[in-house]
């Protein structure tokens, strides 16, 4: 399975949208990059499915572009004029050439879905490996409004207990993507670091 990162070169702000190449083609969602569509179809003529870990703006500001210029199926937990499919905890989705089980962690929005396969972990937003907060395990942020930081701390220790032990990398809705190294952190540490975080009940950034 091949992942890239098809807003990496963004000079605005937007999530990281992530295109996921194989036997069923997905990007997981969209961004808020004017032009993230030619990005995609400089690797693909075809998108099979667009995945929504979340509704947050700077993951779905280019939606329509994308679903206008493909017309692929659109997978989200919540509600939105574009859906085509309901994601529910536990249903599993073809991402590339691998089966993916969708695991609801909420907190950081009340749609937040979460992606697990057996190597890969799509975390959205709920933990991310490095931002402007931390550089090796960090939470999604719980201080706007309708987000709850008890939430999001149940919902990491739900995406721990669903984890394989054989997840190698993470693909997160910000920073880098973290991939394991042999005797260095696996995804399983980084979550672990980040729910230990965000159990302190401390502030993500000294603003909050």
């Amino acid at each position: 399975m091949e992942v890239i990162t098809v807003t990496a070169d963004a000079d605005v702000f937007t999530c990281n949208a992530y295109l996921v190449l194989g036997d069923r083609t997905v990007l997981v969602d969209a961004g808020t990059m004017t032009g993230v569509e030619d990005v995609v179809a400089e690797h693909t003529d075809h998108l099979d499915a667009v995945v929504l870990t979340h509704q947050h703006s700077d993951h779905v500001g280019e939606l329509d572009a994308v679903v206008d210029r493909f017309e692929p199926d659109v997978y989200a937990y919540a509600d939105h004029p574009l859906r085509t499919h309901e994601l529910e905890d536990g249903d599993d989705v073809v991402m590339g050439d691998e089966s993916f089980e969708v695991v609801y962690t909420p907190g950081h929005a009340d749609d937040h879905v979460s992606l697990v396969s057996g190597r890969s972990l799509f975390s959205g937003d709920v933990v991310v490996y490095n931002d402007g907060a931390y550089d090796d395990g960090s939470f999604g942020r719980t201080d706007m409004p309708g987000q709850s930081r008890e939430r999001l701390i149940s919902s990491l220790q739900t995406l721990l207990d669903r984890l394989p032990e054989t997840v190698e990398s993470m693909y997160a809705g910000h920073g880098d993507v973290f991939e394991t190294e042999r005797g260095g952190d696996t995804v399983r540490d980084v979550v672990e670091r980040a729910l230990g975080r965000a159990e302190e009940r401390k502030p993500k950034y000294p603003e909050e």
